[in-house]
């Protein structure tokens, strides 16, 4: 018989989907990969729980894992991996195309919201969203509420009621966590709950006007996914059938939300991994729950756990630190952080008189360490908020060692510090048109053009005070009550800065809580502003030390010109995850502020607070030195002893050296 007859059929052999398991590898994973790492890799079917502590691989095993997939023969369009940032997806899929070529590049791959746009546009049609769908950023989302808001009459609530941004910020709590809004306002926005019935309102014609038009909000994307999975059954099955093996990266910092989609995205199988480490769930304040991460088990029953634990960043020195911290953690994954690399020194527990004194040797130290030959961009000062480092900001300009701040803004470039600035510099110098543009335009009734016209009648009177006094209209009694505060602060001729704040602070308070709707923290920033003032003895040099360049010049445009761009870094330990530095100093180890007092009303909050330590610690490569100030100046009380944080009393005094600082003058005499 002649198979080549133009009459003969052909019959094409699909790649089997599920893969053929006994295809011969393309790459010696046992060599590749440490035993734990391969353990987890060679996972197929089934649920399985990947606990990866810090700095043991876990970017890697989960690249390994999608490439040993194709590599047995799984069409690599069953495959979807979650993450939370389209560059994390990015870089892992570039990885595995490197290791297993061009197949590579049919995974779906990508974060939980532009999936779900994927699937919405595709099935959306049964629950009413049609492919054209409009998603609107914050901005419009904003725009809508504001619009509702006037259609309700809502504007004219009162002067407290929440802005616009505070109210969407409101809602999207309630998606994330899966929360009516009465029990998140109750949570996080009590000081608006007298508008908890207007805003129930609020939100529910928000709602209703967003599915009417067609338009989708950036949380939308996951509730309405989550209401396609469950309302229609063919899709649910379609979708779930489509992406056999699901992957998911950083699970612990998961929302509620997020954990309903994985589980519906599963409905016809359980061939789930999730990689994450319940010891760095840290971002509770964006929705994000520990509760997803240990108990996904049972959400998926017969799930297997494995565990990461052999560390590639940190000295021995240093994970003996972190597995103390964490070892007393009431509810997590047990695991031991261990390394192969050569132990070095012991991490510094350094005790200083003041917070100034903190600073000054934080400062110090790293001028030495510079000195010996590790660059400023290997060194990094971490913190649990940004105002702890206001101080240092301070000491590290007047030293000229340039930093950049990470998590939240440098202390000076904040608005409402900014703010009562100005009308300090007034006081200091009546003649200083750029603070009396601020202060100005801070009284109601006064735009731009009124702002302009006074500064040039003040300029050119000879008490601009009176001036002030003597306008009319509708900004009137606004200036008159500026005026009666600057004539006052301005007559103590004997008074110390940090008094002088105190007055500025009571005409600024009700200002303040009329522009900003999380006054609260704000008020806070002011307070500390006013400890900081309290070892000057002279406004002049107090404005001097914090007002290090002119206006029109930003401190970024400051720093990078300076030291070939080479900076120190300053973070948040929040901005600091997954990140790593050879030399980490980490601030403010005292009860109340780390922990924070205010993570002391919930068993929940304060391992929060131990899980955020554990974070910072494991940043730290070679040198790791935690400072903490004993005398701490309190706006109520005065200046008190502080305790050190109570995270380090389960810690061994043998796993770290003690400093204590001892001033240069002290010592000689």
């Amino acid at each position: 018989m002649d198979l080549s007859s133009p009459e003969s059929k052909t019959y094409v052999l699909k790649k089997p989907v599920d893969g053929d398991r006994t295809t011969r590898l393309s790459r010696e994973y046992a060599q590749e990969l440490n035993p734990q790492q391969l353990a987890a890799v060679e996972v197929v079917d089934g649920p399985a729980l990947v606990i990866a502590g810090a700095g043991s691989g876990k970017t890697r095993a989960l690249v390994y894992r999608v490439a040993r997939l194709i590599d047995l023969g799984i069409d690599p369009r069953a495959i979807l991996l979650l993450t939370f940032t389209r560059k994390a997806a990015q870089e892992m899929l570039g990885r595995v195309g490197l290791l297993i070529g061009i197949q590579s590049e049919h995974v779906a791959g990508g974060t939980f919201h532009s999936t779900a746009n994927l699937l919405l546009r595709r099935y959306g049609r049964s629950i009413g969203l049609e492919p054209g769908f409009t998603i609107l950023d914050r901005g419009d989302s904003e725009d809508l509420v504001n619009l509702l808001r006037a259609q309700f009459g809502l504007h004219e609530t009162g002067k407290r009621f929440p802005r616009k941004r505070t109210i969407v910020e409101m809602f999207s709590k309630c998606a994330n966590t899966c929360q009516n809004l009465e029990t998140v306002m109750l949570n996080e926005y009590e000081h608006f709950g007298d508008y908890l019935g207007v805003l129930t309102t609020l939100q529910e014609a928000y709602e209703a006007a967003k599915r009417q038009r067609q338009l989708v909000d950036y949380d939308d994307l996951l509730v309405r996914l989550r209401e396609l999975l469950t309302v229609d059954e063919q899709a649910r099955q379609l979708i779930s059938n489509t992406y056999r093996y699901l992957l998911v990266d950083e699970y612990q910092d998961t929302n509620r939300l997020q954990a309903d989609v994985i589980r519906k995205l599963a409905a016809t199988h359980d061939n789930v991994m999730v990689v994450g480490d319940d010891s760095q769930s840290i971002y509770a304040f964006r929705g994000a729950t520990i509760r997803n991460i240990m108990e996904f088990p049972t959400f998926f029953p017969g799930t297997t756990i494995y565990k990461l634990e052999e560390n590639y960043r940190s000295t021995p020195a240093i994970l003996q630190v972190a597995n103390s911290i964490i070892e007393e953690a009431t509810e997590k994954y047990s695991k031991t952080l261990f390394t192969q690399k050569l132990d070095g020194p012991r991490p510094s527990l350094i005790q200083a008189m003041s917070e100034n004194a903190q600073s000054r040797f934080v400062a110090q130290k790293i001028l030495e360490l510079r000195e010996e030959g590790t660059p400023l961009r290997d060194i990094a000062v971490l913190f649990r908020s940004s105002f702890h480092a206001f101080d240092l900001e301070i000491e590290l300009s007047r030293r000229d060692i340039p930093f950049i701040k990470r998590g939240g803004f440098k202390f000076i470039e904040t608005a409402h510090v900014k703010d009562l600035l100005a009308h300090l510099r007034i006081v200091h110098n009546p003649l200083d048109a750029v603070s009396w543009n601020r202060t100005l335009l801070l009284v109601e009734g006064v735009g731009q053009k009124k702002s302009k016209d006074l500064i040039e009648l003040m300029i050119n009177s000879q008490s601009p005070i009176e001036t002030l006094r003597s306008v009319g209209g509708r900004p009137s009694q606004g200036l008159r009550n500026l005026a009666t505060m600057l004539e006052l602060v301005s007559s103590y001729d004997t008074a110390s800065p940090a008094e002088q704040i105190s007055q500025v602070l009571e005409y600024y308070l009700p200002i303040l809580k009329d522009q900003y709707d999380d006054y609260p923290k704000r008020i806070r920033d002011l307070e500390h502003l006013s400890i900081m003032a309290d070892r000057y003895a002279e406004l002049g040099n107090f404005l001097a030390d914090l007002t290090l360049e002119p206006p029109d010049q930003s401190m970024e445009d400051r720093e990078a010109s300076e030291r070939n761009d080479e900076r120190l870094i300053l973070s948040t330990i929040h901005s600091a995850k997954g990140l790593e530095w050879r030399c980490v100093f980490l601030l403010w180890l005292v009860d109340g502020r780390f922990p924070s007092s205010y993570s002391f009303v919930t068993d929940e909050d304060l391992e929060e607070e131990r899980r955020l330590l554990y974070v910072a610690v494991t940043r730290a490569k070679q040198e790791l030195y935690l400072t903490y100030p004993i005398n701490v100046y309190d706006k109520m009380t005065g200046s008190v002893l502080s305790k050190p944080s109570r995270f380090l009393e389960t810690v061994p005094s043998s796993f770290m050296e003690t400093w204590n600082l001892v001033e240069e003058e002290d010592l000689y005499a």
